[in-house]
């Protein structure tokens, strides 16, 4: 049995698992389903496999992924998940947080957003004594547009040896094409392995590197509602 899954059986089961303390990127051009991914890999997480799961949110509001399960019928356990909602609050006008949002200042406050996530961690591992906690963070590519790669490294390197000493399993997204080689080369410094996501003649295609002793073959596949679904599998 292995430490944490993505719900992705075909990557699952060429990976063995995501071992406990693994940080991972997951890379892949825009419009290619990458945000569906990782809600299938959160509600995996927090539904199936009963973890906590953290969420660090740039793109989309708290409330508009709560309403993608609900709309996608998926039940999230509540309280196992926590979102760090960093596009909802706007000078002038107080957002409320509740047992399982918090809310940073703008994906610029990476300071904001650390407190935010470190106040799960401890409501879930001290005070819900959940041992499995998985955090995610979409996207890298949202925070480099404000901030740059010095910050943000510092940021991760924090994060990123916190999930490891915590035996923990962290995502990160990054939207490939968009920034130089030297900025990806230098975060992947900091993860043990990627889950890349390619597209070619209108297929999209996904594999795992650094999971397992070799790449995992590409997967053709597509997405379906909330599923992704395998072509073939």
């Amino acid at each position: 049995m292995s430490d944490y899954t993505l719900g992705i059986k075909e990557l699952d089961n060429a990976t063995m698992g995501i071992k406990k303390g693994s940080n991972i990127m997951l890379i892949g051009p825009p419009m290619s389903g990458k945000e569906a991914i990782l809600y299938q890999i959160m509600y995996n997480g927090a539904a199936k496999n009963e973890n906590a799961v953290i969420m660090v949110t740039t793109r989309e509001s708290a409330t508009h992924i709560l309403e993608w399960y609900k709309d996608n019928k998926l039940a999230l356990p509540v309280s196992r998940i926590g979102i760090v909602d960093c596009v909802t609050k706007t000078p002038g006008y107080e957002v409320v947080e509740s047992e399982n949002v918090k809310i940073a200042s703008s994906p610029m406050d990476l300071t904001g957003i650390g407190v935010k996530i470190s106040q799960f961690f401890e409501e879930f591992f001290m005070k819900k004594n959940i041992s499995k906690i998985q955090l995610h963070i979409n996207s890298l590519s949202t925070i480099l547009m404000y901030s740059n790669i010095h910050n943000l490294f510092k940021f991760l390197h924090v994060f990123t040896g916190r999930i490891k000493s915590a035996g923990a399993f962290g995502i990160y997204v990054i939207e490939s094409g968009m920034h130089d080689e030297q900025v990806i080369s230098t975060m992947k410094q900091l993860f043990d392995g990627m889950i890349e996501i390619k597209t070619e003649n209108d297929k999209h295609f996904i594999r795992a590197v650094g999971l397992s002793p070799k790449p995992t073959p590409w997967f053709e596949y597509e997405i379906q509602g909330a599923n992704l679904k395998i072509v073939g599998g």
